[in-house]
C-alpha cells in the first residue's frame, strides 16, 4: 500500500508538471506576438549610475510635452543674458552658463543666448510655418511652393530645424549664442568670440553639438557654431533618446509620416558630435 501512495505522488507530480510546461509554452508563443512597438512602449531603462536627473528620463521630457515655465527644474534667464522676453531653460545649465558667462565678460566678450528651451508647442509651430511656406527658409526656399515631395521638402527645413519631438532644445540644455549664422563667427569679434568658447566652454560643461560634417559627424543638421549644450545633463538625455525615442514616436505635425524614411533620430537626433554623447 505505501509503494502504491509512492506511485500515486509520483505519477500526479509528472502531469501537474507536464501541465505547467505546455502552459508556459503557451504563454510563450503569445508572449512572441508583441510587437516591437509595444516593447518600446512598456520598456522602463535601468537607472544611470550616478545619475542627479533621473527625474527627466521620461519621453514626454524628451518629446518637449510640457510647460518649461511650470516645471519645477526649470529658471528663467535674466535678461542681462538674453535678448529674448521670459525664455528657460534647465536651471543647473543656467547656473554652469552664468558663470561662462561671467569668465567670458572679463576676456571682454559678451555671451547673448539668442534662444533656449522650446517646448514641443513652440517648435511644432516653427516647423509648421516653414513647412506651409508661411516662413521662408535661411536658403531663401519657399518649402511648400519649391519642393512638393515630402521627403525632400522635410529634409531641406532639417538642414537647421529638428521635427517637433526630435529638437534638443526641448531639454533646457541647449542654447544658441549671439548669431544664428556661422558667418558671424567666422570673422571680427565674432570669430574671437567662439575661439573663446572652442577653448573655454568645456571647462563649464559646455559643447558644441553640430560641428562640421565630415567623418566624425556624417549624419544630421548642418554645421551650427551657436549652438551649445551642457553635456552633465544632456549626455544623460542622449542616452535615453537612444533607447527610447523612435521614429514613429513623431506625430501630430505635418511631414510627421516621412520621419521612418529619414531615420530622424538615428541620423538627427543622434547625429551629434561624437564628445556629445
Amino acid at each position: 500500500m505505501l509503494r502504491l501512495g509512492l506511485f500515486s505522488c509520483i505519477v500526479m507530480t509528472f502531469v501537474f508538471s507536464a501541465l505547467n510546461c505546455s502552459s508556459g509554452q503557451e504563454a510563450s508563443k503569445q508572449g512572441d506576438q508583441v510587437t516591437i512597438e509595444q516593447k518600446v512602449q512598456h520598456f522602463q531603462p535601468p537607472k544611470m549610475e550616478n545619475n542627479p536627473y533621473d527625474s527627466l528620463l521620461t519621453l514626454d521630457f524628451i518629446l518637449g510635452k510640457f510647460d518649461p515655465t511650470e516645471h519645477p527644474q526649470f529658471s528663467k534667464i535674466p535678461a542681462k543674458y538674453t535678448d529674448k522676453e521670459g525664455i528657460m531653460m534647465h536651471t543647473d545649465a543656467l547656473a554652469a552658463f552664468e558663470k561662462m558667462a561671467a569668465a567670458a565678460e572679463d576676456a571682454g566678450y559678451k555671451l547673448v543666448i539668442r534662444s533656449a528651451a522650446r517646448n514641443f508647442k513652440y517648435q511644432r509651430s516653427i516647423w509648421e510655418a516653414k513647412w506651409s511656406g508661411k516662413r521662408i527658409l535661411s536658403s531663401g526656399i519657399n518649402a511648400a511652393e519649391d519642393i512638393s515631395e515630402p521627403t525632400l521638402r522635410a529634409k531641406e527645413i532639417m538642414k537647421y530645424s529638428a521635427m517637433p519631438g526630435a529638437s534638443r532644445h526641448h531639454w533646457g540644455t541647449d542654447i544658441d549664442l549671439n548669431a544664428f549664422d556661422n558667418a558671424y563667427f567666422e570673422s571680427g569679434k565674432g570669430k574671437l568670440i567662439y575661439d573663446w568658447l572652442i577653448k573655454n566652454a568645456n571647462q563649464y560643461g559646455y559643447y558644441l553639438v553640430y560641428t562640421a560634417k565630415g567623418d566624425q559627424r556624417p549624419t544630421g543638421y548642418e554645421e551650427e557654431k551657436w549652438h551649445w549644450t551642457y553635456k552633465p545633463i544632456s549626455k544623460y538625455l542622449t542616452a535615453f533618446a537612444r533607447e527610447q525615442l523612435r521614429d514613429s514616436t513623431l506625430t501630430n505635425f505635418s511631414g510627421s509620416e516621412v520621419a521612418p524614411q529619414l531615420n530622424v533620430v538615428s541620423n538627427y537626433v543622434l547625429g551629434i558630435a561624437p564628445n556629445c554623447h
